[in-house]
C-alpha cells in the first residue's frame, strides 16, 4: 500500500490504520517464535477483531453512503464509497494470507503429532465416536432452515457461521438448505487418541460426515455443503418510548442487533454458483455490503480457544502474578494505603489487590459508602459480588455502570439486575455520554473525620481481562485527588452542573484544554533554549485536533515519542510536519491496553494514568480521567516501564507512512518488552 493509497497529506485514514493493526495481529500467528497452538489463537483473535470491525465500524461507513454524503473530511480525505471499496480489497488479500498461515500451522501441527482431520479422513476407529457423538450432542442442537422458493429466508444470525447445503433431486431439481452451527457444541472435537497422536475434527466437517443422518428423509442423488457468515450492523438503535426503562430500551436494542442490517457477506469460495447466487438474491445483499471469498471454514475466531492437548511446550509459559511489595493479603489494605500511594500494574502484578479492596471495604464496620464506575465485567465478578455485599451489609453502594459497552450490553443488563436487587443504587450514565473512566472511592469513618480511600485504573475491573491487559491502577488515600473523583460521581447524579477539578483531567469538559496547556508548555520550554518532551502510551490516536497539536510541537522542535498499539491517524518523520515524532507499536503475548501520559516540564516530569485514548469519541463524548501521579517512586516505576517498552528490538513495529508495520530493528542487545517488564518486577521484589 502506498501513501496516496490511503490518506490525505496528514492523517491516515483510521479505518485502514485499524486494518495495520489487525495485520499486527496476524503477523503474530505467522512468527516461527511464538508458540504453535498461540499462533493459532492469535488467528481468532484476526478474526475476531474483522467480526467487530465490521459491525461497528464498516456499518458505520455503510450508513454514510446509504445517506448519500461522501464522508470526505470525516474519513481522512477519501470518499465513503471509495473506502468500502479499499477495505473489502484490504480484507481479502489479509483473509488470503490467513488462510496461507493457517496451512503452514496444519503442517507444523502434523510435526508435533496434531492431526486436524476432515470429513473425508475419518478411519473405522474414529467412525463410531463421531456417530455416538453427534447423536448424543450435536444432533439435539442443530438448527436446519430448508429453502424454497416460496418461503422468505428468516434474518440469519449475526456472526453466526452455517453450512449452505445444495442438494441435486432426481430431474434435476435443486433443494436448498442451511444448517447453524451451533454455539452450544465445542467448534473443535477431540477423538480419541491413538498412540502418541492427538486428533481433531472441527464441528463443520463432522456435519459434512452426518450429512446423511441430517437429511436421510430427502431422495437427493448429490449433496453438497459449504460455508457461509453474515455480519450485521452492530450499532445500537434506541426507542423513544418514554414509558420503557434505561435497561428495558438497552436489552430490546441488543435483541434488535440480530437482525440489523448486513454488513459483510463471506462465502467458500468453493460454493457452486448457482448456490451462491440463490442465496445473496435471497438475503437482499447488494454492492455495499462487503462481499468476501473465504476459504472452507468461516467464524476462525473460535481458533481463540482451539484445545491445548495437555501440550504445554506449544503455549507460552504461564507467568505467576507478582505481589507488591508493601502490600500484605492478610493485613488492611486500607491502613497500607493511608501511609503510601500503591502501584499495580497487571497482568504482571496481581489484579486481586483490587478486590482486596473492595472486599475489606464491604465488610469494614467504618467504611459508609462505596462509588465505582463499571464498564465491562468478568463473566463471574468478585467486584460485583463483593459490592453486593457491601450493600447487604449495609453500605451505601453506588455503581455507574455503562450498559452500552459495545457487545457486553446483556452482560452489564444482568449485573445491573442482580445489584438493584440487593439495594446497590445505580446511575445509567449520563445522556449522550458513555462513562468509560475507571474509578472507585469509599468513604471510612476515622473517630471525628471521614477519610476517603481509592483507586483509579487504565482498565476495566475486570478479573479475567487482567490476566492478558496491560493496565496501572493506581492505589491511593490523597484526599485532593479522592476530592475530585467524588465531584466526578456528583457529576453523575447531576449532570446539568459542570464541575471544575483541580488535579484530574476530565473529558469530555477538559481534556483537550487542559492537554493543549502541558503541550504548550513544551513548546514554551523548546522557545526558552531548553528541551521539550513528550511520550505518551495509549490504543489509539485518531482525533485530527489532538494529532495537529502534536504536529505543531514538533515543529516547534519537542521530542515527541508515542507508543500505540492499535490505530495511529498521525504520520510520523514527515519532514517540516512531524519530524520529531517517533512511533511504535507493540504486539505481544499480551493486549497492551494502559494509557500513559509524560511530560518533560523542563526536567520535573508531570506523568498521568488515563482511561482516555486520543481519539474524538474519548475526548468529545465519554466520561474520561486522566489521573497526576505525585508520588515519586510510582512516576519513576512508570517511567522505567515505559523506557523498557520503548527499547523493545523483538516485537516492536514502526508505524510510517509506508504503512509497512516493519519490525524495529537495531544492533542493541535484545528486549521483549513483556517479558523485561515482569523481570523488572521479580528484582524490585528481591530489593
Amino acid at each position: 500500500m502506498t501513501k496516496t493509497d490511503n490518506l490525505n497529506n496528514s492523517y491516515v485514514n483510521r479505518e485502514i490504520s485499524w486494518l495495520q493493526f489487525n495485520a499486527r495481529v496476524l503477523q503474530e500467528a505467522a512468527d516461527d517464535s511464538v508458540p504453535l497452538i498461540e499462533r493459532l489463537r492469535f488467528l481468532g483473535i484476526f478474526s475476531n477483531n474483522l467480526d467487530e470491525f465490521f459491525k461497528v465500524r464498516y456499518a458505520t461507513v455503510k450508513r454514510i453512503v446509504e445517506a448519500g454524503k461522501g464522508g470526505k473530511n470525516e474519513l481522512g480525505g477519501i470518499r465513503a464509497k471509495e473506502l468500502l471499496d479499499i477495505i473489502t480489497q484490504i480484507v481479502i488479500k489479509q483473509q488470503a494470507e490467513s488462510l496461507t498461515i493457517l496451512d503452514t500451522i496444519d503442517k507444523r501441527l502434523k510435526d508435533e503429532n496434531i492431526y486436524v482431520i476432515d470429513e473425508t479422513q475419518i478411519d473405522d476407529t474414529q467412525r463410531d465416536y463421531i456417530k455416538q457423538y453427534f447423536i448424543r450432542t450435536v444432533s439435539p442442537a442443530l438448527v436446519t432452515i430448508i429453502l424454497n422458493d416460496s418461503v422468505v429466508i428468516p434474518n440469519l444470525n449475526d456472526s453466526a457461521a452455517y453450512l449452505a447445503v445444495r442438494m441435486l433431486m432426481p430431474g434435476d431439481k435443486k433443494q436448498f438448505a442451511l444448517i447453524e452451527i451451533p454455539k452450544s457444541v465445542d467448534r473443535f472435537v477431540e477423538l480419541p487418541k491413538q498412540g502418541d497422536k492427538s486428533f481433531i475434527i472441527i464441528i463443520d466437517d463432522l456435519l459434512r460426515y452426518c450429512l446423511s443422518d441430517i437429511f436421510n428423509i430427502f431422495n437427493y442423488q448429490n449433496i453438497s455443503a459449504h460455508m457461509i457468515k453474515i455480519t450485521r450492523d452492530g450499532e445500537l438503535d434506541f426507542e423513544s418510548d418514554l414509558s420503557k426503562s434505561f435497561i428495558d430500551k438497552i436489552s430490546d436494542s441488543v435483541k434488535h442487533r440480530q437482525v440489523g442490517e448486513p454488513v459483510r457477506f463471506v462465502y467458500d469460495k468453493t460454493i457452486h454458483k448457482e448456490t451462491l447466487q440463490y442465496l445473496m438474491s435471497k438475503m437482499g445483499i447488494d454492492g455495499t455490503d462487503s462481499i468476501i471469498p473465504g476459504g472452507r471454514y468461516h467464524n476462525r475466531r473460535d481458533y481463540m480457544g482451539f484445545p491445548s492437548l495437555g501440550r504445554t511446550d506449544l503455549l507460552y509459559d504461564k507467568i505467576e502474578a507478582l505481589p507488591i511489595k508493601g502490600l500484605n493479603f492478610q493485613e488492611s489494605i486500607f491502613e497500607a494505603i493511608s501511609k503510601k500511594d500503591y502501584l499495580l500494574h497487571a497482568p504482571y502484578q496481581t489484579f486481586s489487590y483490587v478486590v482486596k479492596f473492595l472486599r475489606e471495604a464491604a465488610l469494614d464496620p467504618n467504611v459508609k459508602t462505596i462509588k465505582i464506575t463499571i464498564y465491562r465485567l468478568a463473566e463471574i465478578s468478585h467486584i460485583a459480588s463483593s459490592l453486593m455485599n457491601a450493600a447487604i451489609n449495609g453500605k451505601s453502594v453506588t455503581v455507574s455502570i455503562e450498559l452500552r459497552a459495545r457487545f457486553d450490553e446483556q452482560a452489564n443488563i444482568d449485573y445491573a439486575e442482580q445489584m438493584q436487587s440487593k439495594g446497590v443504587n445505580l446511575i445509567f450514565g449520563v445522556t449522550g455520554l458513555k462513562v468509560h473512566s475507571k474509578m472507585c472511592v469509599i468513604e471510612r469513618q476515622e473517630g471525628k473525620k471521614v477519610k476517603r480511600y481509592g483507586f483509579i485504573s487504565t482498565g476495566n475491573f475486570n478479573e479475567s481481562t487482567a490476566k492478558i491487559y496491560t493496565d496501572y491502577t493506581l492505589f491511593t488515600s490523597n484526599q485532593k485527588i479522592l476530592k475530585d473523583v467524588n465531584k466526578i460521581f456528583s457529576f453523575f447524579e447531576t449532570n446539568y452542573r459542570i464541575y471544575r477539578y483541580k488535579h484530574l483531567i476530565v473529558s469530555p469538559h477538559y481534556t483537550q484544554k487542559e492537554v493543549f496547556k502541558l503541550i504548550d508548555n513544551e513548546i514554551l520550554s523548546v522557545k526558552n533554549g531548553k528541551e521539550g518532551l513528550i511520550r505518551l502510551k495509549m490504543n489509539s490516536i485518531s482525533s485530527y485536533t489532538m494529532i495537529d497539536k502534536l504536529y505543531e510541537a514538533s515543529r516547534a522542535g519537542v521530542k515527541i515519542q508515542m507508543i500505540v498499539r492499535g490505530i495511529c491517524s498521525l504520520i510520523p518523520g514527515v519532514k517540516g510536519m512531524s519530524d520529531n515524532i517517533e512511533v511504535i507499536s507493540v504486539v505481544d503475548k499480551f493486549l497492551e491496553h494502559s494509557r500513559i501520559y509524560i511530560f518533560g516540564n523542563n526536567g520535573d516530569s508531570k506523568l498521568y494514568i488515563s482511561s482516555a485514548d486520543w481519539m474524538t469519541r474519548n475526548i468529545e463524548n465519554r466520561v474520561e480521567v486522566s489521573c497526576p501521579i505525585y508520588d515519586e517512586d510510582i512516576k519513576k516505576e512508570i517511567i522505567d516501564t515505559f523506557n523498557i517498552c520503548w527499547n523493545d528490538n523483538v516485537k516492536a513495529r514502526l508505524l510510517n507512512d509506508s504503512q509497512d508495520n516493519s519490525y524495529k530493528v537495531n544492533n542493541k542487545k535484545k528486549v521483549r518488552s513483556q517479558f523485561a517488564i515482569y523481570d523488572y518486577y521479580l528484582k524490585k521484589l528481591e530489593n
